[in-house]
């Protein structure tokens, strides 16, 4: 097992240790600060994503753009490439051949150039590099669609100083923890 898998998996007991209600708490503190962002505000669009294995739970983040009138959605992975499909109601998803909450419909596709983008992640670095779950699918939307102002919300555990970056790491703009 090399680092990246030993802090994936330390990461992973970590937060299997979390109570729902120590989720829900972290998550409603992180959710509110970033409803105080000038790149919330601005955003006319927010891309989310739906809780899996004791994810940051952005439900109140995206219940409030919806509210506000922004344009929400989820991801949707189909081979390797990940869309984002607009929804309208956060009950419109379905388990994921990987058991992630994902839109039931294929579309329609999102496509705001400057959307917000909040992306999940088991560990950040304090320059916003990130470990994922290995598949790339941020990675890859991040590259293929440059421009959208990122976010990173994790918990305080999930933070590192250094991720040592290979070629194709897109870093978040910003990472909030707590």
């Amino acid at each position: 097992m090399n680092a990246k898998q030993k802090l994936r998996a330390a990461v992973c007991d970590r937060k299997r240790l979390l109570s729902p209600e120590e989720i829900h708490r972290r998550s409603a503190l992180l959710c509110a600060r970033v409803l105080e962002t000038e790149a919330y505000k601005l955003a006319e669009a927010v891309y989310g994503y739906l809780p899996f294995n004791q994810e940051v739970d952005l439900t109140p983040l995206l219940q409030q753009a919806l509210a506000d009138g922004k344009q929400v959605a989820l991801p949707k992975c189909q081979g390797k490439e990940m869309r984002f499909i607009l929804i309208s109601d956060l009950s419109q998803v379905q388990p994921s051949p990987f058991g992630a909450p994902e839109p039931i419909a294929d579309g329609p596709v999102a496509a705001h150039a400057h959307a917000l983008v909040i992306v999940p992640g088991l560990v950040f670095d304090r320059r916003g590099y990130r470990i994922g779950y290995g598949g790339g699918f941020y990675d890859r939307f991040l590259s293929r669609e440059p421009g959208h102002p990122t976010l990173g919300l994790c918990y305080d555990f999930q933070q590192t100083d250094t991720i040592e970056p290979e070629d194709h790491d897109i870093p978040v703009d910003t990472v909030f923890s707590i």
